[in-house]
């Protein structure tokens, strides 16, 4: 069991160190796309840094995705013991997420007004997407929170879980 759990964390972290490679490419990509612009005369300079925003935005989404996998499959692989660390850490990358749609959103809809208003429903499906994604979230926070309550105020399941924290927080 702990040869697999080993390998477990191994391919997790080869796959979190890969896509954070990626993430350094994107924004590589971004900045000589960037200068590539100045250099050349017929370009057009807002296209391209619009361009460039969406690369990085897609960057730190990515990135910000490696290393939630990275924290939680790598260094940290136990399992989440209650509730309130899992609302937690649920709450930090979905609103993660969500950042990245609404600012990718505001570039789509900074693109697609200057190309053709007509096209305006990707970029409003794409605001819907990230208001749908608060709206879940804070729906499961409330939820989980409930949920967490009752947990505490059970007397049996409040003594059960200090004992599973106690047990795990010695290993």
């Amino acid at each position: 069991m702990r040869e697999m759990a080993f390998a477990s964390r191994i391919a997790f972290g080869a796959i979190s160190i890969a896509m954070m490679l990626i993430a350094g490419g994107l924004i590589v990509f971004a900045g000589i796309q960037l200068a590539a612009v100045f250099w050349t005369p017929e370009s057009s300079i807002g296209a391209q840094l619009l361009d460039s925003v969406g690369y990085a935005i897609i960057a730190v989404a990515v990135f910000e995705v490696a290393k939630y996998i990275f924290e939680e499959e790598v260094l940290n692989p136990t399992e989440m013991r209650h509730a309130g660390e899992a609302r937690r850490s649920m709450t930090k990358f979905i609103s993660t997420i969500a950042i990245a749609v609404f600012l990718e959103a505001l570039v789509a809809i900074f693109q697609t007004a200057k190309e053709d208003v007509a096209n305006m429903l990707y970029p409003t499906l794409l605001l819907f997407a990230g208001v749908t994604l608060i709206v879940g979230l804070g729906a499961y926070q409330r939820l989980s929170a409930s949920a967490e309550r009752q947990v505490h105020a059970s007397p049996k399941a409040s003594a059960d879980e200090r004992a599973d924290l106690a047990k795990h927080s010695k290993d």
